[in-house]
């Protein structure tokens, strides 16, 4: 849907003011810069650099959509309008479903079928508008539905405006330790057929209170979630049927690269800005080059940041390495520099990182990710706090397009939370024994076609000649010809 942003600022920074100028178009929107529609008017160096980094971050140059104008007032409009309002929880929770047609359809479906009419879904997701909307899809698709998150993803203003309208939310920021637990073995107790995770924290937990028996299935959103889990399959430990929700193109390829890696590249710049340090003013180091580390390595190149890749496996560096990055040990590359991790895996960045590095930031993340002691922190800016006498430390460690901003556009969460309703209808059409499943091709397929019809494009088909020849291939003749 086309954007339309009016601007009128005196700069001496081309660069600098066309990148603020789009990070603010994505902070008051929530929404996505990659494959939307943008066009620049003006011909001055800042209107020139929009028109260069609107493509780099994937966005489209084209009729409509973001305009510079100097010598106006800074405005942001959309359709022809004024910004939707987003100040109170309610229009942020409204305007996210405005956005997310793709999970909209799939729910009507589910509810015109009555496939989840009365069944009772439990969702443990990070709790902020998208995740309201996901909610609010199911109840209305006919399911019973409860929200539970952890004190540092829940959202109270979100999580009231739920309750406002019939969902009950588990969950307080004050909780720690014992009483977190107790809480999370409450909501379990509520009794659900089935449970859609983020972390697979609920999932394990059921099954260390033997509270996993009563449950169909479930459906795990992250690659961190995902690892206990195999292991608890190799042992022989998990009891049941769970999607791997995080391998679905259709989550991993959008959500992973687009969404986290805008996000919190943008949230890191935002930061640094309101401190008064420019990204650009030192290197960047990515460590882990998976769907994460590609995502936020390529938002920096956008925005002309020098970027080298910290990654322990070879087929990863090799290719980050094909992708234009420097390649190196992260001891090597570290002093100095930026240093954000994209690995979601604990202790990546330790002490001597924490002593050499400028700045450190993590890009997804798990608890741990950053070896700190949060009590020494000292604070020096709104989201940044100095590490002993070493580095700066963004968001305390945690997942920073989470504690320092809105996390993921709406438009990328429209795309996973679809998978996650396909999971659902996976789970209770199929007789699938216990264990990690694949997210079916066919459904994710499907999901890309209805994102697809949503933006109004169309796909190329395959010719008649080619759709012979595939036979062709695969007929005996083919095959005793080829022997």
């Amino acid at each position: 849907m086309p954007v339309c942003c009016v601007y009128a600022l005196r700069v001496t920074d081309p660069t600098t003011t066309a990148e603020r100028l789009v990070r603010r178009f994505a902070r008051e929107t929530n929404l996505l810069v990659a494959g939307r529609d943008f066009s620049v008017i003006g011909t001055d160096a800042v209107a020139e650099e929009l028109r260069r980094l609107i493509p780099a971050l994937g966005g489209h140059l084209a009729g409509g959509g973001v305009v510079f104008a100097p010598g106006q007032e800074p405005q942001i409009l959309m359709d022809g309008g004024l910004l939707p309002a987003r100040s109170t929880a309610e229009e942020r929770v409204d305007i996210a479903g405005a956005h997310m047609p793709v999970s909209s359809a799939i729910a009507r479906r589910l509810g015109d079928a009555g496939a989840v009419r009365g069944i009772r879904i439990g969702i443990a997701m990070v709790l902020e508008p998208k995740t309201a909307q996901l909610a609010l899809l199911l109840r209305d698709a006919g399911a019973d539905v409860a929200v539970y998150a952890h004190p540092d993803e829940i959202d109270v203003d979100v999580a009231d405006v739920l309750r406002t309208r019939g969902i009950p939310v588990d969950g307080d920021p004050a909780l720690a330790g014992d009483a977190e637990r107790r809480a999370a073995i409450a909501f379990l107790r509520r009794g659900f057929d089935l449970l859609l995770d983020d972390g697979s924290h609920l999932i394990r937990l059921a099954h260390e209170e033997g509270l996993a028996a009563s449950l169909r299935g479930a459906a795990e959103e992250t690659t961190s979630g995902l690892t206990p889990l195999r292991l608890m399959q190799s042992e022989g430990l998990l009891g049941i049927p769970v999607i791997a929700v995080n391998d679905a193109a259709m989550k991993t390829s959008f959500d992973n690269r687009y969404g986290t890696g805008q996000s919190c590249v943008f949230a890191i710049a935002d930061v640094l800005d309101a401190a008064g340090i420019g990204m650009r003013d030192r290197p960047v180091v990515v460590i882990g080059y998976g769907p994460v580390g590609e995502g936020v390595a390529a938002h920096l190149r956008a925005f002309g940041v020098s970027v080298g890749v910290a990654e322990t496996d070879p087929v990863r560096a090799l290719r980050a390495a094909h992708d234009g990055f420097e390649i190196g040990a992260l001891e090597e590359l570290a002093p100095g520099a930026l240093v954000i991790s994209a690995t979601g895996a604990p202790h990546t960045i330790g002490t001597g990182i924490l002593a050499a590095a400028h700045i450190v930031a993590v890009a997804g993340g798990v608890p741990g990710e950053v070896d700190v002691d949060l009590a020494a922190l000292r604070p020096e800016h709104e989201h940044l706090d100095r590490v002993g006498d070493g580095a700066l430390l963004i968001a305390r460690g945690g997942c920073v397009n989470l504690a320092a901003a809105e996390g993921n556009p709406i438009e990328i969460m429209d795309l996973s939370f679809a998978v996650q309703l396909g999971a659902v209808e996976h789970l209770l059409t199929r007789d699938l024994p216990p264990g990690l499943h694949a997210f079916p091709a066919e459904a994710d397929a499907a999901i890309a076609l209805a994102a697809l019809e949503a933006r109004g494009d169309r796909i190329d088909e395959r010719g008649s000649a080619q759709i012979e020849a595939q036979g062709e291939w695969r007929s005996p003749r083919y095959r005793e010809a080829s022997a």
